[in-house]
């Protein structure tokens, strides 16, 4: 047998290669490295696959910029309109408060003049009625203090608060004049001391009006608070019948008894002067028929005349439309007028039926007859008339 060296010998089953499967699984390719010399290894590089550095961060700043804006416009509509009603409410509440005492003094005013042109009226009664008047008023007053007007419109409300006490006072003060003078002889002189209380009542009209309606009014509308009105209130609608004039025939009448019965001694008397058509602004006439548009604002407006030689209370005026059904019936009165005076009248809110137009029809007007009047030729007319619709 031959010898070999142990180093020379080779086994070769252990060096066969390695299948395809094997290799697949246990190796890994080997990375290539960029040499950076130029070689196999220095492909040109994928671009990463983001946006550009700073757009996304810059556009979700941008996009929450928007949605606060848009936050903080909402809110600041929002809170306008909540503030926007709320202000509206509150001067809606208070012209409502100030409307219950303002109508409650209107209709103690209507009660006062009725009581000074009653018939049969008796000193005493005056002086009590006057009395409560005076109690009922200063309620007023109390309660108007009590009323918190919206800031822009507290020291313009104290003026509708000084009203409120001129009503007091004046009554107050009418009621002390008439005790003060039951036995005075001169019926001038104590005419002259009730109209001097009585001018506060008068005063009271024009503060509200003037010094506190007017000023209040412009303030809403500088604020731009709409559909709210302040409340007027009139006292005295006819100053004349708190004249000197008016309160020395009062207090003679009081003192003598002419107003409780018996026929009054010299020249009494009241007329028709003229009717008008409104808003045509037609005088009516006996002599010839007159045509009249009827519309919303048709009104008739009766002008009376004392034709006596003292002042008349309580002249009542009624007038009568027949045409094409039952006749239309209207009655007012003249609380006071002066001798050789004219008053005024307006009849209008007439519902005429369809068969009163193109056909005839008549107003008539009659003033009623005073107490010792005599002559009653000028106290009514008849009128020829036709009604018609405005026409384009």
């Amino acid at each position: 047998m031959s010898t070999y060296d142990d180093d020379d010998i080779e086994f070769d089953f252990f060096d066969e290669p390695e299948t395809v499967e094997a290799t697949q699984r246990g190796r890994r390719l080997p990375r290539r490295e960029r040499t950076g010399d130029g070689g196999p290894g220095d492909g040109p590089r994928r671009p990463p696959m983001r946006a550009p550095t700073g757009l996304i961060p810059l556009a979700r700043l941008v996009g929450l910029i928007a949605i606060a804006i848009a936050i903080v416009v909402a809110l600041v509509f929002w809170v306008g309109a909540c503030q926007g009603k709320s202000k509206h409410d509150d001067y809606a509440t208070y012209a409502a408060k100030v409307k219950t005492i303002a109508e409650s003094s209107r209709q103690l005013g209507v009660e006062f003049s009725n009581k000074l042109i009653s018939t049969g009226l008796k000193q005493g009664a005056l002086e009590q009625g006057l009395q409560q008047y005076a109690q009922q008023e200063q309620q007023a007053f109390d309660q108007a203090q009590q009323i918190r007007a919206p800031g822009p419109l507290r020291q313009i409300h104290q003026q509708l608060v000084d009203a409120l006490e001129l009503r007091a006072r004046g009554l107050a003060g009418l009621g002390d004049a008439l005790s003060q003078t039951a036995s005075t002889k001169d019926a001038a002189v104590a005419g002259q001391k009730l109209a001097n209380r009585a001018a506060l009542l008068v005063a009271s009209d024009i503060v509200w009006d003037e010094l506190y309606k007017a000023p209040a009014t412009q303030q809403l509308a500088t604020l731009g608070v709409t559909g709210v009105q302040i409340p007027e209130s009139h006292f005295i609608t006819n100053p004349e019948l708190v004249s000197v004039r008016s309160l020395t025939l009062l207090f003679t009448s009081l003192h003598s008894g002419a107003t409780t019965g018996g026929t009054p001694s010299g020249k009494h008397g009241d007329g028709l002067v003229s009717v008008k058509a409104l808003p045509q602004g037609l005088t009516l006439s006996t002599g010839t028929a007159t045509t009249v548009q009827v519309s919303a604002a048709l009104s008739f407006v009766v002008t009376v005349e004392d034709s006596g030689d003292f002042q008349e209370l309580n002249v009542p005026v009624t007038l009568t439309i027949t045409a094409g059904g039952a006749p239309i019936v209207k009655r007012k009165s003249i609380q006071v007028i002066q001798a050789a005076q004219q008053q005024t009248v307006t009849f209008d809110n007439f519902q005429l039926p369809p068969a009163a137009f193109g056909k005839p029809g008549t107003v008539k007007v009659e003033v009623g007859a005073v107490a010792g009047e005599i002559n009653t030729s000028n106290n009514a007319a008849s009128y020829d008339i036709f009604f018609t619709l405005p026409t384009g």
